[in-house]
């Protein structure tokens, strides 16, 4: 009967918290990410919140520029910077149409209200009648 060959000897010594290689390859850091990218996100959801949207339009335009960045320079936060883009874009638009539909209203009560001062004066006692 043959014995079993005997067991291969011990690597070499690891001392404790010596680093140990990793089964999934070599840590690959993440890049950093793009200050204009987190500042345009910022700028669009404050201008939603406290400004009623005007102010929208800088972080929209920050947004665009932070993307350029990003693409020159490899660095994160290319999702932040399209979220303050679309925010700065629907805030600004949103703060447009609300300032569109004021000057409407302002416009149609004011031909509205002539139409109905045609016959309305302030008689001697000033008493505001309607014939």
């Amino acid at each position: 009967m043959r014995e079993p060959p005997p067991p291969p000897p011990p690597g070499p010594y690891q001392p404790y918290g010596a680093p140990q290689p990793s089964p999934y390859g070599a840590f690959q850091p993440t890049p950093p990410t793009n200050s204009l990218a987190v500042g345009s996100l910022v700028v669009s959801i404050c201008s939603v919140l406290f400004c009623c949207g005007v102010p929208g339009i800088v972080g929209a335009i920050m947004g665009h520029v932070a993307r350029r960045q990003i693409r020159e320079r490899g660095e994160g936060g290319d999702g932040l910077a399209l979220g303050g883009v679309i925010v700065g874009w629907i805030a600004f638009a949103l703060s447009i149409a609300a300032v569109l539909f004021y000057v409407v209203l302002v416009v149609g009560l004011g031909l509205w209200a002539e139409s109905v001062d045609d016959n309305c004066y302030y008689d001697d006692r000033d008493v505001y009648v309607c014939d």
